[in-house]
């Protein structure tokens, strides 16, 4: 356990944590122990290859290559001459997006680990030191995964800028492993201290979504910062601007090289270096209570599930027709609201479902005038939500616990199909109908109560869509009959990226429809006699499904 290289470079650090009353030597073993144990673990990253045969090896170095192949996205923005505010930018948004998705997917579990409570705190170890230990633990793998993302940049870093310019950057990026390490900690401290340790496990999932979202937004926002003018990227300063972490980091630059020493550039360069050291020492003095709120995480939280029950038991009884599919309705949903590993692989989907028709109406904001977006047709944007309905009918096959499915077998029933009908009104009673009811209240605000008619037809025609995902991506098994490592991804992908191109196909018609006088009409009454008509056909053969 001492041959780790990464433990003899700390071994340099030992009087600062001496000074910190920490017994090092005891940390140093917890680090050695939890590295090693480490490279059994396979990251997120290699997650879509876990269908696959499990070769011997370091699981976590296989996955280093990943991070390289990224750092490739990176490289044009060193090539964008003295535009250094902007390019830096940029890069240290690319650069948070990746190491924050990792620490959220890869270290949260380490991070909120209560194992070591009680093993640990039996013996006369120090709630400090065990900190310690999980913070050089996370930083350990956090450094490397961020020296291979930067890797290939770095190279052509120093033949394009120069290695003035690189060291400025290695000694931010160091700073940006901190600034990211306490975040993401100081956050789940102030979670534990208000809420329940079942919400944090909640909240967990709704920050991956969040971080998710944060690629597909966050690049417009931040170029949005910027006017180009003969492809010179101006910027001119907001008081907004100082929220935006990866804009501290490019102004040592601007400083540095461009001689630019106004006042919102000096501070945003203070902030650079600040932000990181005072929030890592925050994290430093809140260490003990963090230790103590982690007892919460093994608490179940009981509150408002009676309400809960209720409102699962009206739709329930609106949407299901027999006592048996009601039974099946209500196992899914709580499949579908309880399994954390399926919430986490679909809830970043939903999350660019909500995302998707804003995007697209901003955009078109740039080439009009919001007088012409209120008055077209451009609330047909809101089938950009329906692209992720193929991907997760396609993940409804899937559970961490698929060998339970053996239970469906036992049941007298000859209609299997029975059990995918209920998991697909689950889907769309769980995750859809909020989605699409909060995207249809934000559309008929922007565009008046004319669209009402074609937000139903939207709805009918996303039930459409659902039963053709059904016939595409079943293959005769029932659902959450399957473990995840069997996702693959070859297939599936084809397969939901057709799916995508049917919400375009709905789209069109709906396009075409409106063109016609009294064609919404006519066309919503034909889906009101369609769609019960064809989910009846879909489910109407007895399916002895496979488990």
């Amino acid at each position: 356990m001492n041959n780790f290289r990464s433990l003899k470079l700390l071994d340099f650090f030992q009087p600062i944590f001496r000074a910190l009353n920490i017994d090092y030597p005891l940390m140093r073993k917890m680090v050695a122990m939890k590295l090693l144990m480490d490279q059994r673990r396979v990251p997120s990253i290699l997650s879509q290859n876990m269908g696959k045969p499990k070769k011997a090896g370091n699981q976590f170095l296989k996955s280093l290559f990943i991070y390289v192949f990224y750092g490739l996205a990176l490289v044009p923005f060193l090539f964008l001459g003295e535009n250094y505010m902007f390019q830096i930018s940029i890069m240290f948004g690319i650069m948070m997006f990746i190491l924050m998705t990792t620490m959220i997917s890869d270290f949260s579990s380490v991070l909120l680990d209560v194992r070591d409570k009680t093993i640990l705190h039996t013996k006369p170890v120090s709630s400090r030191t065990i900190s310690a230990a999980k913070l050089v633990h996370i930083t350990i793998y956090l450094a490397t995964i961020t020296g291979a993302f930067i890797l290939i940049p770095s190279a052509v870093m120093i033949a394009v800028q120069g290695i003035a310019y690189f060291l400025l950057f290695l000694a931010e990026v160091m700073l940006l492993i901190l600034f990211i390490l306490a975040l993401t900690a100081l956050t789940y401290i102030f979670i534990l201290r208000f809420f329940s340790g079942e919400k944090l496990k909640d909240i967990i999932n709704y920050v991956q979504i969040a971080l998710s979202l944060g690629i597909v937004i966050g690049y417009q926002i931040v170029a949005r910062v910027f006017d180009v003018v003969d492809l010179t990227f101006t910027y001119e300063f907001s008081w907004w601007h100082a929220f935006i972490p990866p804009m501290w980091f490019g102004a040592p630059f601007e400083m540095l090289f461009n001689q630019q020493y106004t006042s919102v550039i000096i501070i945003f360069s203070l902030l650079a270096v600040a932000a990181p050291v005072l929030s890592i020492y925050v994290y430093y003095r809140l260490m003990p209570s963090f230790e103590r709120n982690l007892q919460k995480l093994l608490e179940e939280e009981t509150k408002n599930k009676r309400k809960k029950r209720l409102l699962s038991t009206f739709w329930e009884k609106l949407v299901c027709r027999s006592r048996e599919e009601r039974f099946f309705y209500r196992f899914s949903t709580l499949m579908l609201s309880r399994e954390r590993d399926l919430k986490l692989k679909v809830y970043p989907t939903l999350g660019l479902a909500v995302i998707f028709p804003f995007v697209f109406l901003f955009n078109q904001l740039s080439f009009g005038t919001y007088e012409e977006l209120v008055q077209g047709q451009s609330y047909l944007n809101i089938y950009w939500s329906n692209i992720i309905i193929g991907i997760v009918v396609y993940m409804l096959q899937f559970s961490n616990s698929y060998k339970g499915a053996w239970i469906f077998e036992t049941t007298d029933m000859d209609d299997k199909s029975l059990f995918y009908s209920a998991a697909l009104k689950g889907f769309l009673m769980t995750y859809y109908l909020p989605i699409f009811l909060t995207l249809s209240i934000i559309f008929t605000i922007v565009f008046s109560s004319r669209i009402i008619p074609d937000l139903l037809v939207v709805f009918l025609s996303t039930v459409l869509h659902t039963l053709i995902a059904y016939k595409v991506v079943n293959d005769g098994r029932i659902p959450f009959s399957k473990p995840f490592e069997s996702v693959q991804q070859g297939g599936s992908s084809m397969k939901t990226f057709l799916l995508m191109i049917v919400a375009g196909i709905f789209a069109g018609i709906h396009y075409a429809i409106t063109q016609l006088d009294f064609g919404v009409y006519v066309y919503l009454a034909l889906l009101l006699i369609m769609t019960p008509l064809l989910w009846k056909i879909v489910f109407k053969e007895k399916a002895t499904m496979k488990v």
